[in-house]
């Protein structure tokens, strides 16, 4: 990989870490969020309040999903590894995505109606998204040629 895609992927693997802490939609960290309620879904009539008060256990969260997803940007970044980045760029696409559908499946009608203050300044969003979409960008540049 050329150098700059490294010193990129480390910078985003650092934010989707720290993103991974911070809210993502309205007051609903990573860490409120079950790897349970991503696989089934929320129960049925959970409201926001719900979900940001469940007491969850970090080892099942959507928290390590993110954070795995952190650990393989910044294996990719170290070692020059592809696979990894791509697996990294997978993985937290997927979380971030499964946990976007689950959540509009319950409670979608109250994030469209008060979108401006369920999504604005949700750094986690942001941090972690936004991570995960330069990483996909960064991977995607060719790599270097030999010279001869």
């Amino acid at each position: 990989m050329r150098t700059f895609v490294h010193l990129v992927l480390l910078a985003c693997a650092i934010a989707v870490a720290v993103g991974a802490f911070l809210p993502v939609v309205g007051d609903i960290a990573p860490g409120d969020v079950a790897l349970v309620d991503l696989r089934d879904g929320f129960p049925t009539g959970f409201t926001v309040e719900q979900i940001e008060n469940q007491a969850v256990v970090f080892y099942r969260s959507m928290t390590v999903l993110l954070l795995v997803a952190a650990a393989l940007l910044l294996i990719a970044a170290l070692a020059g590894s592809r696979t990894a980045g791509w697996a990294g760029v997978l993985v937290g696409i997927g979380a971030l995505a499964v946990f976007g559908w689950r959540l509009d499946d319950r409670i979608g009608d109250v994030v469209r109606d008060n979108y401006d203050t369920l999504l604005g300044g949700r750094w986690g969003l942001y941090l972690a998204g936004g991570g995960l979409i330069v990483a996909l960008l960064a991977l995607l540049v060719p790599k270097e040629r030999p010279t001869v």
